[in-house]
């Protein structure tokens, strides 16, 4: 169990049956009255978004959430395929449970899932990949210095803004949190 006065973003509760994520939360003492807790939860599974207020110390139960490392290995349909190296137990997800960061996604990535009574809940993507550049426009000699942008298409179908200098071919580090370029890779 978990009191509302602890809840903070990333704190994950179980609520009407399913895990909700605290991704907002503000603590309300007005003047009359008694203290309450506004929060923004979103739902792990269906990432339906809900808005809700408890009472100052209210008790909640505190969903257990199980992360393990696992390697992307393959693509089955539109399912990703992930294995534990050690146990080599696999796991299926859609692009749906993964959310917008799949197109990170490059096999043999190792990835934290997330798991809820044994049940798959999501994926977890390191917060920096290195990929390499397939297609974007050449780059003119002394467009180095204007600090401008273009798109460029990673390995994994990904198009990300980058500098002018960017080339075909070289791999760069990107950010899987916001979509920006991070530097070049060698």
């Amino acid at each position: 169990m978990i009191s509302s006065n602890d809840f903070r973003s990333g704190v994950s509760i179980e609520l009407d049956g399913g895990v909700w994520k605290v991704t907002e939360f503000l603590h309300v003492k007005p003047g009359k009255g008694s203290a309450f807790v506004r929060t923004t939860l979103k739902n792990v599974q269906t990432g339906k978004v809900l808005e809700r207020t408890f009472r100052a110390g209210e008790m909640v139960p505190q969903a257990n959430l199980e992360k393990s490392v696992m390697q992307h290995t393959y693509k089955d349909g539109d399912d990703y395929v992930f294995m534990e190296m050690e146990t080599y137990e696999e796991a299926r997800m859609s692009a749906a449970q993964i959310g917008d960061r799949v197109k990170y996604l490059k096999d043999g990535m190792e990835v934290s899932v997330i798991r809820w009574n044994e049940q798959v809940m999501g994926v977890e993507l390191p917060n920096s990949v290195v990929l390499q550049v397939t297609q974007t426009d050449p780059g003119v000699k002394g467009d180095t210095a204007t600090g401008g942008t273009k798109p460029a298409t990673v390995e994994t179908g990904a198009t990300i803004m980058v500098p002018l200098f960017i080339s075909i071919g070289e791999k760069i580090k990107i950010d899987t949190r916001d979509d920006s370029y991070l530097g070049r890779e060698s």
